[in-house]
């Protein structure tokens, strides 16, 4: 892992209808992580809640026979990952990165890693609802089955990607935990660890490399207590002040070999007076908040990625070409 030091990444998100063009723009400016964009400006089952839902026992707001949920876990017991593939009509920007991969092998040889993503368990129940109008959040049943069939897509990337032979970042992307700890939610801490820990799990025990991304506040000390989390994706642009109070828990995520990954160029609010220097001024802010609470900076820096504070999937071109182009060169800058 510690190839991925000061490696600029991004969310998911592009806002793309042509997906070869974003492909272009991924290995312009993320020629280390490439990733798979989603693109759901082409189809709206590309946006992050019906991407992940093909195959899954429920539909939004209306019943399923029964079998289908038998049929899911017949096929989750019997490990039946072909099941649970993406299509290429739920994802576009998949299915082109991966040709291109295989177009062009000398694309590999600068890549260091290939990023995957699932849409998190809590997120993907928050906005799915019964035909009773009820958010499957709070049905044990059928929360079980959206960590099991995301857990069950997560291998399924991790496979589709094998012949490459790279190390594959899996990212868990869960905006919804934003809203953990307030009166919006019902959901309890134990809820979160226990859901996150059984999925990360799974993925680690392919060998992949696991990451969260919550593009608001949270209680950040949720996701240093599980150990199958490698990196944490914060919106450090908006939140680095609220970020550092859990300097305790980030500090024993650091010593075990994980990375934070610094959401430091925002994305809706981001402007062209938004130089590298002056975001990375930013930054650093945070960063000697958490060496006054003890964190080595030689720890902090070596184990440290960049990021859009979000997807970009909702902006035009230009402007998410601008932002990509900023976090490039912020990393070109923190990693001399």
């Amino acid at each position: 892992m510690n190839r991925l030091s000061g490696l600029p990444m991004a969310i998911g998100s592009l806002p793309h209808k042509d997906a070869e063009a974003a492909i272009d723009l991924i290995f312009k400016y993320l020629p280390k992580i490439p990733f798979w964009p989603q693109l759901p400006n082409i189809d709206k089952r590309e946006g992050m809640i019906s991407q992940f839902m093909e195959m899954f026992p429920v539909a939004d707001g209306r019943p399923l026979p029964e079998e289908r949920l038998e049929i899911f876990y017949e096929k989750v017991t019997s490990k039946d990952i072909e099941y649970f593939k993406i299509s290429e009509e739920y994802s576009r920007g998949l299915y082109a990165l991966k040709k291109r991969l295989k177009s062009k092998p000398g694309l590999l040889k600068n890549a260091e890693f290939i990023k995957c993503q699932i849409t998190g368990p809590f997120t993907l129940a928050a906005s799915v609802k019964d035909e009773s109008g009820n958010p499957y959040l709070n049905n044990p049943l059928f929360m079980q089955a959206f960590i099991e069939g995301l857990k069950m897509k997560a291998l399924w990337q991790i496979e589709f990607f094998k012949e490459f032979d790279k190390p594959v970042i899996m990212f868990i992307d869960e905006p919804y935990l934003s809203a953990f700890g307030s009166a919006y939610t019902s959901i309890n801490r134990d809820d979160v660890v226990n859901a996150l820990r059984e999925l990360t799990v799974g993925i680690k025990a392919s060998g992949a490399i696991t990451g969260v991304h919550c593009c608001g506040n949270t209680d950040w000390s949720i996701f240093t207590e599980i150990s199958g989390i490698d990196i944490i994706n914060f919106d450090a642009y908006s939140f680095w002040n609220r970020f550092v109070l859990y300097a305790d828990s980030l500090a024993e995520l650091l010593k075990r070999g994980g990375f934070i990954c610094w959401g430091l160029v925002p994305t809706e609010e981001f402007s062209a007076d938004m130089t590298p220097d002056a975001l990375i001024s930013r930054m650093k802010q945070g960063i000697e908040i958490l060496v006054r609470k003890g964190i080595n900076p030689d720890l902090l820096y070596k184990h440290m990625l960049l990021s859009p504070s979000c997807g970009l999937g909702s902006l035009d071109i230009g402007k998410a070409e601008k932002i990509l182009k900023t976090l490039s060169e912020i990393s070109k800058i923190l990693r001399k």
